[in-house]
């Protein structure tokens, strides 16, 4: 019988540690509701862009993506982001999608315009640059070298 309980209380003992554990992974993972504003922009590809990923401006987290969708109308990719309340950001600012190695994830680089407008919350960011694709640059390295004679620069 006092094996049972002994059981028993173990058992508690590792739930409770399995529970202590996903509430700290969840506040670290940070999938909690974002704070500050909700921002869009419309990209032709978002290659690696995760939803959860960084937003930066100058390489500072101000932000993370929220959501990705397909624009059926004009088949672009849309990213809806947030920025923090403290970062307003000019109306003619840009977004870029880029890598932050060369095995790393991707991020959205906000690069800030010099408009004194200010972009509204829900308002879209219309200029921006897709991911640089690392298998097409090769291969128009490798191709555009052949068709050259085989020569490298």
């Amino acid at each position: 019988m006092s094996r049972n309980i002994v059981e028993t209380l173990l058992g508690a003992a590792v739930l409770l540690v399995a529970f202590g554990f996903l509430s700290w992974a969840y506040t670290r993972s940070d999938l909690a509701t974002p704070e500050g504003y909700l921002l869009r922009a419309a990209f032709d590809r978002i290659d690696g862009l995760e939803i959860g990923a960084d937003v930066r401006v100058s390489g500072i987290r101000v932000g993370q993506v929220v959501e990705e969708r397909l624009d059926l109308d004009t088949y672009r990719a849309e990213v809806v982001f947030s920025v923090r309340e403290d970062v307003k950001l000019p109306r003619d600012s840009s977004a870029a999608i880029v890598s932050s190695g060369l095995l790393g994830g991707k991020y959205l680089s906000i690069i800030p315009g010099a408009e004194e407008d200010l972009l509204p919350p829900g308002g879209r960011i219309t200029f921006t640059q897709s991911p640089v694709n690392l298998e097409d640059l090769l291969g128009r390295y490798i191709f555009g070298s052949q068709a050259e004679g085989g020569q490298r620069p």
